[in-house]
């Protein structure tokens, strides 16, 4: 039993009236096998009462000595429509989940399929929803990557390619300031590149980690050094601040922890990295250890000076290409930040089964890690 499909109406061309409309979404709606747990119990359902039509109507073909020939053709047909009739429902969801993956292959991810059964259709049509919601947040990530990875590219190389054109045409001459702005745009291509590195490992999602144990004032000491000589963070080398003070503290003395430290080096350089681009002229950046809640573990905290992180925004600091609405010392959004830094920060400290947050602080933003040291 259908509907004919209709262009504008029914098929003289005048709208279907109310009780046809009517008819329409409860044929459409009808599912009475929806309580039943299992197919196979449906199926059984509906050839026990398929059986039941065919010997009703034999008993009724014997008591009204009617032919058998003729009951058993209405038999037949009876049973048809039952079958259809319930198949109808049975088969709803399936229907339902061919339209909706053929809405995704074309793009809409927002299409759900009903899901009222409780049998396997009923769990293959709630697993196909959570497939369609997976695959379009994953879409969507995929534009929101491509459109900050161009919005994040174009700016060095509109303004690498400006300081080229300048030297080629004379406008200015190759000194060491025109070559260090050049520098400077390179650098920071380069930790962009960097940064995509690591996030094409997090959405790969195996790293191997070689967690040790190692001296902790001599890990960050090297940390350290490595920021205030190579230029690795804080602007690079050319534009590197030589206004922050770095600090470090470490207590006890001896103090060891159990990391990996190349995934650690990320974590903390990323974290000082971020706390000189906020910290106004003349400011310390202080760097903490001290020992965890375990053997072996450890907490860290990177504090700065500079306005700090609106509550609003410390939740999603850690995100992806996220930036916080504070002003960095050259003004805000100058610092040239690809909002990719804290993410991998997050990535390494959950390898490691720890928990990175910002913290409270009296002034400026500290930011705290905590290792729980060897795996039990």
């Amino acid at each position: 039993m259908t509907f004919p499909q209709q262009r504008n109406g029914d098929i003289d061309g005048r709208p279907p009236t109310l009780a046809a409309r009517a008819a329409k979404r409860v044929w459409a709606d009808i599912r009475p096998l929806d309580p039943v747990r299992s197919i196979k119990g449906k199926l059984a359902l509906l050839v026990i009462v398929s059986v039941f039509l065919a010997t009703g109507m034999v008993v009724v073909a014997i008591r009204s000595e009617t032919q058998i020939r003729i009951i058993m053709i209405f038999s037949m047909i009876a049973s048809l429509l039952f079958m259809q009739f319930l198949a109808h429902g049975l088969t709803a969801p399936l229907r339902d989940m061919t339209a909706a993956a053929r809405a995704m292959a074309s793009g809409d991810y927002s299409r759900r399929v009903e899901v009222n059964s409780r049998d396997e259709i009923g769990e293959l049509a709630a697993t196909f929803n959570q497939m369609a919601a997976d695959l379009g947040a994953a879409d969507r990530h995929r534009r929101e990557l491509v459109a900050n990875v161009s919005h994040e590219l174009r700016t060095p190389i509109a303004a690498l390619r400006a300081v080229l054109e300048n030297v080629v045409d004379g406008v200015v001459q190759p000194n060491p300031a025109t070559l260090g702005a050049a520098l400077e745009q390179t650098e920071r291509l380069g930790r962009l590149v960097t940064h995509l590195l690591d996030l094409s490992k997090i959405d790969d999602g195996v790293v191997d980690l070689d967690t040790r144990p190692f001296e902790v004032r001599e890990f960050l000491d090297g940390v350290l050094r490595g920021v205030t000589v190579d230029g690795a963070t804080a602007g690079g080398a050319f534009s590197r601040r030589g206004d922050v003070r770095l600090a470090l503290e470490v207590s006890p003395v001896g103090l060891t922890g159990v990391a990996d430290p190349e995934r650690l080096h990320q974590v903390v350089a990323n974290l000082v990295d971020n706390a000189c681009k906020h910290s106004p002229p003349g400011g310390t950046v202080t760097v903490r250890a001290r020992p965890g809640d375990g053997p072996g573990a450890l907490l860290l905290e990177v504090e700065d000076q500079g306005p700090g992180i609106p509550p609003a925004d410390r939740s999603r600091v850690f995100e992806r290409f996220s930036r916080s609405g504070t002003a960095t010392a050259s003004g805000s959004g100058a610092d040239g930040g690809t909002g990719l830094g804290l993410a991998i920060a997050r990535w390494a400290v959950d390898l490691h089964g720890g928990r990175i947050e910002v913290a409270e602080a009296e002034r400026g933003c500290r930011i705290e890690v905590r290792l729980p040291g060897p795996p039990r």
